[in-house]
């Protein structure tokens, strides 16, 4: 009976996934630091541009972008340091393919939500007089809302095909979370028609964005180099710098893992690569809107000095 029962239990673990990413202590403990370092820094943004009423419009794109990091370093991260605590590193065939879904549709959101933010810019600086009519609040709305809907479709096309392949070899994951590249490899199926695709699916993604983004930015450089004001160069190359580091930050990440040939790629260096655009990338992103922009750091020291206040 006891017999029955193990081979029975062996059967229905036998489908789990086993994330195979780099689990030592010093890396762990980095790694929780940095996770509780982008929790801690996109909520506060998050926070401080809802609670401060002239925030609401110049920074929605960014509060959208603080939500965005926030929910994709829970989506890949929090399964492995739970699993750091556990010494359970397994997980189940519909739990990774839930995972998949939301990480493909967060990162696909925002792929296009920096567009919109490049274009947001252009418009700033070189469009001034226009710019509260082309980007009033339900034109803001409507952008972000598109990023949501195009991330989603991302998300449920590629997981219900990638989860489809039978999974007959070793179930190891190469990585710490069930990222698309690296299931594929455990298929014993034939998966180069949909690699093929799937390649051409992500180039479309990101060909899109980046023409709207070099565009905007070459527009942007364009009338910056016509400027004859030192000044007024400064605060428009500080405008617009922020956010063309963090463009190319996860774009650069992203092409490395969809778009450059698997014969360029090994084991470490995907880990590597994803590590950064879902762990690093998160932390950055609050650190670099808060600290430019003269507004944030602002109303940070005012919600401070009131809570401080309040305390008193």
């Amino acid at each position: 009976m006891c017999s029955g029962n193990q081979t029975s239990q062996n059967q229905t673990t036998s489908t789990d996934f086993t994330l195979t990413g780099k689990h030592a202590a010093l890396l762990y403990t980095v790694t929780f630091f940095l996770f509780l370092v982008a929790l801690t820094g996109n909520a506060l943004l998050i926070l401080l541009i809802h609670s401060e009423p002239h925030l609401h419009t110049p920074m929605y794109f960014i509060s959208q972008l603080a939500l965005m990091d926030l929910m994709y370093i829970c989506v890949t991260v929090l399964k492995m340091l739970v699993g750091q605590v556990t010494g359970d590193h397994t997980i189940s065939p519909s739990g990774c393919g839930i995972q998949m879904m939301l990480y493909l549709t967060l990162a696909g959101a925002e792929v296009f939500l920096l567009a919109a933010m490049a274009y947001d810019r252009y418009a700033a600086v070189c469009r001034p007089l226009h710019y509260p009519l082309l980007m009033n609040q339900r034109v803001c709305q409507l952008l972000v809302s598109a990023c949501w809907v195009l991330g989603m479709v991302d998300g449920l096309l590629l997981t219900p095909i990638t989860m489809s392949f039978p999974f007959c070899q070793s179930r190891r994951i190469l990585n710490f979370f069930c990222e698309t590249p690296a299931l594929l490899k455990l298929s014993c199926s034939d998966v180069s028609l949909y690699k093929t695709l799937m390649y051409l699916c992500c180039v479309l993604m990101l060909l899109a964005p980046i023409m709207v983004i070099s565009s905007s930015y070459t527009l942007i450089l364009h009338l910056i180099h016509r400027m004859s004001s030192a000044a007024g160069r400064r605060k428009a190359l500080a405008t617009c710098s922020s956010h063309m580091v963090v463009a190319l930050l996860f774009f650069g990440a992203s092409f490395y893992t969809y778009v450059l040939p698997s014969s360029y790629h090994t084991a470490e260096q995907d880990m590597m690569v994803s590590a950064f655009y879902t762990i690093f990338t998160p932390v950055l992103n609050p650190l670099v809107y808060s600290l430019r922009d003269k507004d944030v750091t602002r109303a940070l020291r005012s919600m401070m000095q009131s809570r401080m206040n309040q305390e008193k």
